[in-house]
């Protein structure tokens, strides 16, 4: 499969899981709203979900899918398939204890994570009830991971990619079924995470049976594949999902600010987050396994070409969205949340927060399109080196920006800290000649840049003429956001083509290893 062809097939299914997790958000936004319910909930979902990204989206992946491609390459599917077996049984045991240990220590974890909410007892025993509630999602999501790595590295992406569709056919299911029955919405949502978890490892158990890859339960031993897998996922949990590590403290920062802070963060993530999964996740985790076999066949220039083309993809696809999305976050925030115990307040709150997000969105993506570059090489040690000193960085920068910015420092010290993270991974990858930019890629980068702007501008100037038609009703709003988009995506596609930035065919095309 190409790397154009597997992005596709991972960014259609999470583009469908992305539909979805809006139409999820906006029940949440009416139902629920953004006060102390909702703070409570979004820090107990936070915890988990924060682990479902780092594994299933960056370390467990990273470390796995190289490994079980040398065993499927070097000894076969069954010597492949006693590798996935010897990490599941340990994995399963090391899981059954860290959720134990963290269901009896919930209220003093609640401390650290959520400190802010010491202050309102309610809103504290509300946390932690939830948070119990939904850690248990922990377990699944990581034996999903290590299922969805084994489907990755047969070719396999598309059962994987699906599994969050599940997650959010769950909470919309719990929000409207469960919600009258139980004390808060809140509750039936964390009923409803963790439901979701067992039907996604239900999913992929049957995936790996249509594959010929049934994984049995074996007997925990530190064999020598496990000591090196164990070796490489540790610190590539902080390399791979360093957005993921700043974005949880962000939560832990925005809990001493006041009611409602947590809550705007959320819902602003929510929509970046969108491209963030159709390509960030889609590019890194098709990238891998391609990178990963090139080097092994020895097809150093193939490895290259695969790198750049990915790197272009990118930033073809995330430099607009940022730029639409700094244009449109207020229209797009009111037409998405504004609606019941959501209002005009949390709009103008959540849409700031969104821009701030937005200025990183293609660091947030390029993050998982150069750690490949390491990760290929077995070489989990770099990222995780850069990934922590940028946590540092962004821990001092919400210090610095909460005050006078409160919530919105708090996303632009993300935003700020990814692209210093892109910043030193890619000089590491140019001097190590891990990555070497070819005429192509330095070519289109600044017309892709300039189309991007010039989209933007002219956004904005459309949003003038539209004024009345965005502070109308909400028919008339999202009449009028739609006749933005479909404006924009034109715009961008003509002014690419005039700079030069990209040719109407790679819009439409899939074809070889990469963008023609």
């Amino acid at each position: 499969m190409s790397l154009v062809r597997a992005v596709a097939t991972v960014g259609a299914n999470t583009l469908a899981s992305r539909l979805l997790g809006f139409l999820r958000d906006v029940l949440i936004a009416a139902l629920v709203g953004t006060g102390l319910v909702a703070d409570a909930f979004f820090v107990a979902f936070k915890l988990p979900n924060f682990f479902r990204r780092l594994f299933a989206e960056g370390a467990f992946n990273a470390a796995f899918v190289p490994l079980f491609a040398r065993e499927l390459a070097e000894g076969g599917p069954e010597a492949a398939r006693r590798f996935a077996e010897e990490v599941l049984a340990v994995l399963l045991v090391a899981l059954l204890a860290l959720v134990a240990l963290v269901q009896a220590a919930m209220p003093l974890l609640m401390y650290v994570f959520a400190p802010g909410f010491a202050a309102d007892a309610a809103k504290f025993d509300l946390a932690v009830r939830l948070t119990r509630l939904t850690f248990p999602y922990l377990l699944f999501i990581s034996l999903v991971s290590l299922m969805g790595g084994v489907l990755n590295g047969l070719g396999r992406f598309a059962a994987a990619a699906a599994t969050p569709i599940l997650l959010n056919l769950a909470l919309i299911g719990a929000l409207l079924g469960l919600a009258p029955l139980l004390p808060t919405a809140g509750h039936a949502l964390a009923w409803g995470v963790a439901g979701a978890g067992v039907l996604q490892f239900l999913w992929l158990a049957l995936a790996l049976r249509r594959a010929g890859m049934e994984l049995g339960l074996s007997r925990p031993r530190l064999t020598p594949p496990v000591r090196r897998f164990l070796a490489l996922v540790l610190p590539g949990a902080v390399g791979a999902g360093v957005v993921q590590i700043n974005l949880l403290i962000d939560v832990v920062i925005a809990s001493l600010l006041p009611t409602g802070s947590i809550s705007y963060l959320f819902f602003a993530d929510r929509v970046n987050q969108l491209p963030i999964g159709v390509v960030g996740v889609a590019v890194g985790t098709a990238l891998l396994p391609m990178l990963t076999r090139e080097l092994r066949a020895g097809g150093a220039p193939a490895a290259a070409e695969t790198f750049n083309r990915a790197i272009e993809m990118a930033l073809l696809l995330t430099l607009p969205a940022a730029a639409a999305l700094i244009a449109l976050a207020h229209p797009v925030v009111s037409v998405l949340f504004e609606r019941g115990a959501f209002g005009a307040a949390a709009t103008a709150a959540t849409a700031a927060a969104l821009v701030a997000y937005s200025c990183g969105l293609p660091a947030y993506v390029l993050i998982k399109v150069l750690a490949p570059g390491f990760f290929a090489r077995e070489d989990t040690a770099t990222p995780v080196k850069v990934g922590a000193l940028c946590v540092v960085v962004n821990l001092a920068l919400n210090l610095a920006l909460m005050g006078p910015l409160r919530h919105v420092g708090i996303a632009l010290a993300t935003a700020i800290s990814a692209w210093i993270n892109i910043g030193f991974l890619a000089t590491i990858l140019i001097r190590r000649r891990y990555l070497v930019l070819d005429r192509r890629l330095k070519s289109r980068l600044p017309r892709i840049a300039l189309a991007s702007a010039g989209m933007a501008a002219l956004l904005l100037l459309a949003t003038r003429l539209l004024a009345g038609a965005l502070a109308g009703t909400l028919v008339a709003r999202a009449g009028a956001l739609a006749l933005l988009v479909a404006g924009g995506l034109v715009a961008f596609a003509l002014l690419a083509w005039a700079t030069g930035a990209a040719h109407p065919r790679q819009f439409l095309r899939l074809r070889g290893g990469g963008l023609t």
